[in-house]
C-alpha cells in the first residue's frame, strides 16, 4: 500500500496539461500540496480548477513562470516550499522535440532550443530545489524512451534526453548525503496535448500498435503511477523507468525476425489448448 504524502508539498513543472497536470492530479489525489507552474497563466487557472473540481479537498496553487528563467523557477519553488515550511517533491516535466527534421537541417540556434528546453530547464530545476530540500525529498525528471532508442528525426532531442539521464545519475550520487532522491521516467509513445492529434491518424495507430508491444499509446496518467512511486519511495535514487508499454522490447524485431525465420516453424503452440 503507498502511503500517504500528506503533509509534503511539490512542484510540477509543465504543469498545466498533459503528463505534468496528470502528475500533479495523481500527487494532490494522495495528500500533497501542489504548486503548478508553466508560461501560460490561464492554462495554469484552469488545470487548477481542473483539479479542485476532481479532488475538492486538494491545495493547489499556480506560479506562472518560464522554467527557462532561473529567476522564475525559484520563485515557484520558494511558493511550493511556503506551503509546508519545505519542498518535498519536484517533477519537472518541460520538454519536447519541436518538429521532426533530419539533423543536418538543423542549425546551432534550433539545436540548442532542443537542448535547453530538456536539459537546461531541468538543471535549472534541480539547482533551484536542493536549497529548499533540507529535510530531503524526491526529484522526478521525464525523459523519453529517446533517450536509449534514437530516432532518425529527433536526433537533438534523444540526446537532450540522453543527457538528463547522465544529469540524474550525477545529480543522485551528489544529493545522496542530503537524503534527496533524483530519478527520470522514460516514456514511450503517450497521448499528451503534444502529440495527441497524431493518434487520430489511421497510419500512425497502426504503426503504433505493430511498435508498442502492449498494443497501442499509453495515458498520461500512467506515468503519473510511476511518478508517484518514486515520489514516496525512499531507496530508489539514479534509476530511469521506462513507462512505455514495452517498447523498448521491440529494439529485438531484427533479432526475432531472424530468429523466427531460422527456427521458429515446426514447434507446437505452448499457449493452445491440450487436445
Amino acid at each position: 500500500m503507498t502511503a500517504s504524502l500528506a503533509g509534503r508539498t511539490a512542484l510540477v513543472t509543465g504543469g498545466s496539461g498533459g503528463i505534468g497536470l496528470a502528475c500533479a492530479a495523481r500527487l494532490a489525489a494522495d495528500g500533497a500540496a501542489v504548486v503548478l507552474m508553466a508560461r501560460r497563466e490561464a492554462e495554469l487557472a484552469a488545470a487548477r480548477q481542473r483539479l479542485l473540481t476532481d479532488i475538492p479537498a486538494a491545495t493547489v496553487e499556480i506560479a506562472p513562470g518560464d522554467a527557462l528563467v532561473p529567476g522564475e523557477v525559484e520563485r515557484a519553488m520558494a511558493a511550493a516550499a511556503a506551503l509546508g515550511g519545505g519542498l518535498d517533491i519536484v517533477v519537472a516535466t518541460v520538454g519536447g522535440s519541436m518538429g521532426h527534421r533530419p539533423l543536418a537541417l538543423h542549425d546551432e540556434e534550433s539545436f540548442r532550443a532542443v537542448l535547453d528546453r530538456n536539459l537546461t530547464s531541468a538543471f535549472i530545476a534541480f539547482r533551484a530545489a536542493v536549497p529548499l530540500m533540507a529535510r530531503g525529498g524526491s526529484m522526478v525528471f521525464i525523459s523519453s524512451v529517446c533517450a536509449s532508442l534514437p530516432s532518425t528525426f529527433l536526433i537533438p532531442y534523444c540526446a537532450a534526453k540522453a543527457g538528463l539521464e547522465a544529469m540524474v545519475k550525477g545529480a543522485a550520487k551528489e544529493c545522496a548525503r542530503l537524503n534527496i532522491r533524483v530519478n527520470a521516467v522514460r516514456p514511450g509513445m503517450t497521448r499528451a496535448a503534444g502529440v495527441a492529434t497524431m493518434f487520430g491518424e489511421r497510419i500512425m495507430r497502426e504503426r503504433a500498435r505493430e511498435l508498442i508491444p502492449l498494443g497501442g499509446p499509453g495515458d498520461p496518467r500512467a506515468v503519473a503511477e510511476a511518478v508517484r512511486y518514486l515520489a514516496g519511495s525512499a531507496w530508489v535514487t539514479g534509476q530511469s523507468f521506462a513507462v512505455d508499454g514495452g517498447s523498448e522490447l521491440a529494439l529485438n524485431r531484427a533479432v526475432d525476425d531472424a530468429d523466427a525465420g531460422l527456427f521458429g516453424s515446426g514447434w507446437p503452440d505452448p499457449w493452445s489448448a491440450p487436445p
